[in-house]
């Protein structure tokens, strides 16, 4: 799987790239759960999801201590996205969470409100990661903080 880490899709500006790491942070603050962005222009030969939890365990999201973090994925030509958590966050989260977080992203990818969409969908991941894997005073970021662009 080739991993670029320094592309740019046509829909990101830098100063964009730069909100949606610093939302990530942000959200990560009272958590110890870890969020990853990974955006690719096509999901090809796959269902987004099945797709999604082949990138987490590429990027070797699984070997978190709680079990507890999620990828962000898109593929923003395509319009198909989503969102993989790991078993403590499919344990804990509400069952609809998932489905409420690929709804709203389609809503505002359909609008061209791409970084408003990604950003919202941090906030709120960040926000049940906080609720059920609250920090305990501790904050060790286990995945590095970044967004991880596909070919």
């Amino acid at each position: 799987m080739a991993l670029l880490r320094n592309s740019k899709p046509a829909f990101l500006l830098q100063t964009e790239r730069d909100e949606i790491l610093a939302a990530i942070k942000t959200a990560e603050i009272n958590t110890s759960g870890e969020i990853r962005v990974f955006i690719e222009s096509r999901c090809k030969l796959m269902e987004p999801l099945d797709h999604a939890e082949k990138i987490f365990l590429h990027l070797k999201m699984q070997n978190t201590a709680n079990k507890n973090a999620v990828l962000i994925y898109i593929a923003y030509k395509d319009h198909d996205f989503a969102i993989y958590g790991d078993r403590g966050c499919i344990i804990k989260f509400e069952k609809t969470f998932w489905s409420k977080q690929v709804r709203s992203l389609s809503y505002h990818f359909s609008h061209k409100q791409f970084k408003q969409g990604i950003l919202k969908c941090i906030e709120q991941v960040g926000e049940m990661l906080q609720m059920h894997f609250p920090n305990n005073g501790e904050n060790k970021n286990e995945l590095p903080d970044e967004i991880i662009f596909g070919k």
